[in-house]
C-alpha cells in the first residue's frame, strides 16, 4: 500500500487560494475515483472537486472556513501500489486533523456526556459541568462522519446545542418540571448536591426565599450568548459588502413611478404568454427600459479601476440581479441585455436565478457585471439605500408596488405606483446626470410604449 496526496487542483482564472466550503468524506471512509469529495469556493462559484484516486482517506486537510492556496495538500489517501508519497507529508504530526479527531474521540469516549449525568438524580460522579461539556467537543477531521458534512446552517444549531448542554445547571427532570412551572430559572438557584445539583430542597428553599432575581412578571431572562464563525457565501457577502462601503462614496436617489399603465400591459402579456414562456415581473421591462437609455448615459454603465483611476464604459448591459440565496445574496448575471427582448429577458433572469439558488451557477455567470438591479421584491418597504456592487458605479433598486389615492389633472385615482431607489458612486457620476437618469427611467415605465418604440 501506498499514500497518495491530492493537492488543491488549478481551478482557473488565476485563483491562488479557495475556501473550503463542504466536505463530503470523512477521515477512513474508503472513495472511488471521481467521487465527490469537497465543494471549494472561489470568488463567488463553489466548484466540485472530485477524488482523482480510490483508495481509503487518510487526512482531511483543513476544515469547513479555512482558505488552501492551489497546490497545497487537500486530501490524504492509502491506496493500492506506491501512491506518489515516498516520505512521510511535511504537515506536522500533531497537526493533522486525524490525530486530533483521534484524540477528541478517546477524551470523549472517557468521559460521560452532560446528558447523561443529568438524567441520573442519584449520580455521584462529581463531574464538574464544565468538565461534561469538554466531552461534547467536536473532533475535526471527521472521525465522526458528522461535522464535517454539515452546512453552516447545521453547524449552528449544533452550536447553539453544545452552548445549551454547556450552560445548563444539573438537575433531574422532576426539578426542571417544578421550576419551569413556577417560572423560575434554575441558573439561579444555588445547588448543594454533588458538582453542584440542585436538588428538591435547594429548589424548595430559593421559592420560600420569594427570591424573583430570575423572574419578571412571569417571562425568563435570556442570557445566552452564540459564537458563529462567518465563512463561506456569508464571508463573501461581508467582504464585499465593505470593500463597497470603504471605496465607493455612495449617493441616493429615490424617485416615485406610475406603473399603472406598465401593469395593465404586463397583466395582457402574461395572459396570453405561451407555453414555456415565464410569468413577466417588472423586472424584464425595467432592464429593457435601462438597456435603452444607457447610451445616452455612458458613465453609468461599466467599472471603475481605482488603483488606475480608469473607468471602463461598457455598451454592453450585462445586468446584475441580486438574488437571496440560501447561502447568502448572489447577483447572478444577464449578459448582453441590451439584445434581448422582454420575453427573453424574463427567461434568462429565470434560469440564472433558479442556477444561483441550487449552487449550480458557474463563475462566469456569477461575475461580470455592468450594471445591477436589486429588489425585495414583495416584501415591501418605502425606499432603500442600495449598496454598488463594486467595481460597477451604479445599482438600481425598485420597491413594492402599491395603490395609492393619486391627484391626476384636478381629481384622486387610485394609481399603482412604485418608488425606485438607486445609488451611483460620486467619484464617477454627478448627481445630475444620476437624476437625469432616473426622470428619463420614470418617463418610458410610465409610458411603457415608448420602451418598444425604435425612435421616438
Amino acid at each position: 500500500m501506498g499514500k497518495y496526496a491530492f493537492r488543491l487542483p488549478d481551478i482557473g482564472e488565476g485563483i491562488a487560494e479557495a475556501e473550503i466550503s463542504e466536505w463530503y468524506v470523512s477521515v477512513g471512509d474508503e472513495v472511488e475515483e471521481d467521487q465527490q469529495l469537497v465543494d471549494v469556493l472561489t470568488d463567488k462559484a463553489t466548484v466540485d472537486i472530485s477524488s482523482p484516486v480510490s483508495g481509503k482517506v487518510l487526512a482531511l486537510n483543513g476544515a469547513v472556513g479555512d482558505m488552501l492556496s492551489v497546490g497545497s495538500v487537500l486530501v490524504e489517501f492509502e491506496v493500492e501500489g506506491a501512491g506518489n508519497v515516498k516520505d512521510e507529508p511535511a504537515t506536522p504530526k500533531e497537526d493533522r486533523p486525524e490525530e486530533t479527531s483521534k484524540a477528541a474521540d478517546a477524551e470523549t469516549k472517557n468521559e460521560p456526556s452532560a446528558a447523561d449525568t443529568e438524567d441520573k438524580p442519584g449520580d455521584t460522579s462529581g463531574k464538574a459541568p464544565s468538565d461534561r461539556a469538554r466531552s461534547e467537543r467536536p473532533s475535526f477531521g471527521g472521525s465522526s462522519g458528522t461535522s464535517s458534512r454539515q452546512s453552516p446552517s447545521m453547524r449552528r444549531g449544533e452550536k447553539q446545542e453544545q452552548k445549551k448542554s454547556s450552560s445548563e445547571p444539573l438537575a433531574s427532570p422532576a426539578i426542571r418540571k417544578r421550576a419551569y412551572e413556577q417560572g423560575i430559572a434554575l441558573q439561579f438557584v444555588p445547588g448543594s448536591g454533588p458538582a453542584g445539583r440542585i436538588l428538591e430542597a435547594d429548589l424548595e428553599a430559593y421559592i420560600a426565599s420569594g427570591a424573583d432575581g430570575d423572574r419578571t412578571g412571569g417571562l425568563l431572562k435570556r442570557d445566552g450568548v452564540e459564537e458563529i464563525r462567518i465563512v463561506g457565501m456569508r464571508r463573501r457577502i461581508a467582504e464585499k459588502m465593505q470593500q463597497s462601503k470603504r471605496q465607493i462614496p455612495h449617493f441616493c436617489y429615490v424617485e416615485e413611478f406610475d406603473v399603472t399603465a406598465l401593469e395593465q400591459l404586463r397583466a395582457d402579456m402574461n395572459a396570453s404568454r405561451r407555453d414555456g414562456q415565464p410569468k413577466l415581473t417588472i423586472l424584464p421591462f425595467l432592464i429593457r427600459a435601462t438597456a435603452r437609455l444607457l447610451p445616452d448615459f455612458p458613465m453609468l454603465n461599466g467599472l471603475y479601476d481605482d488603483e488606475a483611476e480608469i473607468f471602463h464604459a461598457h455598451e454592453a448591459l450585462h445586468a446584475g440581479i441580486a438574488t437571496q440565496t440560501e447561502r447568502g445574496l448572489s447577483v447572478p448575471v444577464v449578459r448582453h441585455a441590451e439584445s434581448l427582448g422582454v420575453w427573453e429577458c424574463a427567461s434568462e433572469i429565470k434560469r440564472i436565478a433558479e442556477a444561483a439558488r441550487d449552487g449550480s451557477a458557474s463563475r462566469d455567470e456569477l461575475s461580470g457585471s455592468t450594471l445591477t438591479i436589486t429588489s425585495l421584491g414583495p416584501l415591501g418597504g418605502i425606499s432603500a439605500t442600495p449598496v454598488i456592487n463594486h467595481p460597477e458605479v451604479g445599482i438600481i433598486g425598485p420597491n413594492k408596488i402599491v395603490e395609492r389615492p393619486v391627484v391626476v389633472d384636478g381629481r384622486i385615482e387610485v394609481r399603482k405606483i412604485m418608488n425606485v431607489s438607486s445609488s451611483f458612486d460620486h467619484r464617477i457620476v454627478d448627481g445630475y446626470d444620476a437624476a437625469r437618469f432616473i426622470q428619463a427611467l420614470k418617463r418610458l415605465i410610465e409610458t411603457p410604449a415608448l420602451i418598444f418604440a425604435e425612435n421616438e
